[in-house]
């Protein structure tokens, strides 16, 4: 807290500071310095949007933490020792987290403490690590809201209990918050009707995370479940559920870790169970913790493991760091592909193991008005299949055909995909089927999923399926079905049907069925499966395993209608769109790039000379280019990202200007330096302006035009060298026959100014952040009306060095069970 002087008791302040790096950083321990004499409790906050950025606020108010949604990260009351992250575990937060921003809120109780009138600067000390972790810490807060304490009454007890329905969870830590009237706090898994603690303590120790049962794990279908036992001894009215010492609360805290892949930060619980679930309650969740001073001083001097064999690096804003500030742009490599590849209506992309291109195309069939009757049959098998070759493995620098296949083979082809196998993933629309195909140029069929020219909504039948997604791993196939189903069907490597279902809501009483479910994507990092619902223009996103709802992406921008996504390869938490025209709204054809995790339009694309038609498929390569596959112009259209360096841009040289200093120093320079200043300056070319890929050629001509011309200007440079020798001869008698008779005539040579201005350039672009200093100006953080988690429970001040020897033990990581 930036020095602060609270104006009445149970006040609530907030401060606010952005994380200090534009990257992936990981929290792996918080060091409270506060005391509960001045603080009632300590709660820090991750979310992208602060509702204020002055230096402090009043968030017991409306105004509150965040604008957007908060994640609980820490807490901390009644002097609670620190407690240190297992080894291999993080909170993430920076670039891909949805968290740009700590929000610190403290409560403070007894405005009594400031009588002396100091400024209070209590808060938390951050270690934080840029090594990506393989755990993802979360916190699971299960709170009553609605519990009513009857004076006098001597047991109330508040429960809540909520279905879990997400990846499993691990806890490692548990934390019980009530105000003077709690007497125990207990917080259960249930599973198979079987009770087991995950923790259960006395919420008036100090409130610090405890070890929790590390037997015990959570997953799909478990019911977590929490208590709380109350007295209203001693009261003479109703308490009630609030913020101030007066009222109480019921807060039970499990701090858990998941694997990276799913990374879910914070999960709440705030329904009450019902009378029946409870009735099974095991016996130990009714009866008080006694609490004696040596019990509570034991508690307080929890040691805490020091194991740093992990070698954590820690983001100290000291060092500098040169960031260069770049913009990304996808923009049409107009010179791809270098011939023409002949195509027919391009339905479907994708990448092979080679990263080369994979294009999947109708060749000369056509869906028309008049392919398929009102029950979805194919009109037009007298035609035969396609005898042209129907996928195409494209070289994707040159554009250059390297293998084709499927001739005879598909009749309206849709979506193709590949496994880690290279085998070709496909469907065709006419076939109603999804078929698994070789690429060693055989054609064979390897699997076939459906009938053949038979559409159906079974287990055994597609209706114009539209799209495959492959799992890497598990080797497990998605299908998105289609034209006439509205839904996602998932089968075992070996074609066995596993589970379907259909679209999600965030807001279950309108849930929106599929409108044609046109393009799917696995996020392999995440385990999600991402669906492109043509006809309601959004993104939705499942969990693969459980076909559990995610997220939904719907933007204005998209014009009601989205034909394809892809996912991208380098792990960047990206998405790649592209919409097609509505006959409801209208929207300029597009591709998009957005982030996932925080939902938003990051760039926008379309061809320079021609415009889209139906941009129908799209892929990304590790490399950053972007296809897209353009069923309307039966062309397949690639991008590429110009990255332009803000800081060579404000510091007010160009190419040009490089250049002509480079000819200044192998002038004006001996030759020793003359190398390695060149070099300098061209690597700092190098790294500053590089040619973009679509440049390339044009930057060979250059080159190769100015060898001829160099050439040219040798003779010349020759003749006048071997004229300027007998001037500089009578020079140089002159300079000495001056120092000889003044013994004080001095030859000044002018000092290059390269090393000043190369300076400036590198001075631009180094960004220096300094952790210590940060920390040091911002500490103390706060919430909003509600006391939680307390971890970090000393007021005493610790140094650098030892900050991580926090006084808990230090919790062991499990690596989850292979088969989640």
């Amino acid at each position: 807290m930036p020095g602060v002087v609270p104006t009445g008791s149970d006040t609530y302040l907030c401060t606010a500071f952005s994380v200090p790096t534009s990257q992936d950083a990981y929290i792996v321990d918080f060091i409270p310095h506060a005391s509960m004499d001045t603080v009632h409790h300590m709660l820090l906050f991750g979310c992208q949007t602060p509702v204020s950025t002055s230096s402090y606020w009043d968030c017991g108010s409306v105004q509150g933490t965040c604008e957007d949604e908060a994640s609980i990260m820490y807490a901390w009351a009644r002097n609670a020792p620190p407690t240190k992250l297992p080894k291999d575990v993080g909170f993430k937060v920076g670039r891909n987290s949805g968290m740009s921003h700590f929000v610190l809120q403290i409560h403070y109780g007894d405005v009594s403490a400031f009588r002396d009138h100091h400024r209070d600067c209590s808060g938390l000390t951050l270690r934080m690590t840029s090594k990506p972790q393989p755990f993802i810490a979360g916190i699971y807060l299960l709170m009553s809201v609605d519990t009513v304490i009857l004076p006098g009454k001597i047991v109330t007890n508040a429960d809540i209990a909520c279905d879990y329905s997400s990846y499993p969870i691990y806890p490692f830590a548990f934390r019980t918050h009530t105000h003077h009237l709690g007497k125990v706090v207990s917080g259960y898994r249930i599973r198979d009707g079987k009770w087991s603690l995950i923790g259960r303590q006395s919420p008036q120790l100090p409130q610090a995370f405890y070890p929790a049962n590390k037997d015990v794990n959570v997953k799909y279908g478990d019911t977590i479940a929490g208590r709380c036992v109350f007295t209203g001894e001693g009261r003479t009215s109703k308490t009630y559920i609030g913020g101030t010492s007066d009222d109480e609360m019921c807060n039970f805290y499990i701090m858990y870790y998941m694997d990276r892949k799913h990374a879910i930060p914070y999960m709440n619980c705030m329904e009450s169970g019902s009378k029946q679930l409870f009735q099974l309650i095991p016996a130990e969740a009714n009866i008080p913790i006694a609490v004696s001073p040596g019990h509570m001083n034991s508690m307080t001097h929890m040691r805490h493991s020091t194991d740093h064999q992990d070698n954590r690096l820690l983001l100290e804003m000291k060092k500098a760091q040169q960031v260069l500030d770049q913009d990304y742009h996808l923009e049409q490599v107009s010179a791809w592909p270098q011939s023409s590849l002949q195509l027919g209506q391009v339905s479907g992309l994708a990448l092979d193991s080679d990263s080369n291109l994979v294009i999947f195309h109708r060749g000369d069939h056509h869906w028309g008005a008049d392919s398929f009757n009102s029950q979805a049959k194919y009109q037009q098998r007298s035609l035969g299949p396609i005898q042209q070759s129907t996928i195409l493995v494209v070289d994707p620098v040159k554009g250059i055909i390297l293998k084709a296949s499927g001739r005879d083979m598909f009749y309206l082809p849709h979506g193709i995909t590949t496994d880690k196998k290279n085998n070709y993933w496909v469907t065709d629309v006419a076939l109603h089927q999804v078929l698994k195909v070789s690429s060693d140029g055989r054609d064979r069929v390897l699997l076939a999923l459906g009938e053949a020219f038979t559409p159906g909504s079974d287990s055994s039948h597609f209706c114009q399926p539209t799209d495959v997604a492959v799992d890497p791993e598990t080797g497990n196939i998605f299908v998105s079905d289609g034209y006439c189903n509205a839904r996602i069907l998932k089968f075992s490597a070996d074609g066995k049907y596993l589970s379907e279902w259909g679209a999600g809501s965030s807001d279950r009483r309108r849930r929106i069925p599929f409108r044609i479910p046109h393009s799917l994507v696995f996020l392999p990092d995440r385990q999600e499966i991402c669906v492109a619902d043509r006809e309601n223009g959004r993104i939705q996103c499942f969990i693969a395993e459980t076909g559990e709802f995610v997220k939904e992406i719907k933007k204005e921008e998209f014009g009601g209608e989205v034909f394809a996504i892809t996912f991208s390869p380098t792990g960047d938490g990206l998405i790649f769109a592209v919409n097609g025209e509505s006959p409801y709204r209208s929207a300029p054809l597009r591709g998009f790039v957005i982030d996932y995790s925080t939902m938003d339009i990051l760039d926008t694309f379309s061809p320079e000379k021609k415009e889209f038609k139906m941009p129908h498929d799209i892929v990304e390569t590790r490399d950053g280019c972007v296809f897209v596959g353009d069923a309307g112009s039966k062309s397949v259209f690639k991008f590429t990202t110009e990255k332009f360096h803000r800081s060579v841009k404000k510091a007010g040289i160009e190419v040009q200007e490089l250049e002509e200093m480079e000819t200044f120093v192998q002038t004006k320079v001996r030759p020793e330096h003359n190398m390695s200043k060149t070099a300098a300056i061209q690597e700092k070319q190098s790294v500053a302006l590089q040619p973009q890929p679509q440049e390339e050629a044009e930057e060979e001509k250059k080159k190769s035009a100015a060898k001829p011309n160099r050439e040219q200007g040798l003779l010349p440079a020759i003749i006048t060298t071997l004229l300027l020798v007998p001037l500089l001869l009578v020079i140089s008698i002159g300079v000495f026959i001056c120092c000889r008779k003044n013994n004080r005539c001095e030859v000044k040579t002018e000092p290059s100014s390269m090393g000043g201005i190369l300076g400036k350039i590198r001075g631009k672009a180094v960004g220096s952040l300094n952790l210590g200093n940060f920390f040091a100006s911002h500490k103390g953080y706060s919430r909003q009306g509600f006391d939680q988690l307390s971890t970090e429970g000393s007021d005493q001040e610790r140094n650098d060095a030892d900050s991580s020897d926090s006084e808990n033990e230090e919790y062991s990581a499990l690596p989850p069970q292979s088969s989640s």
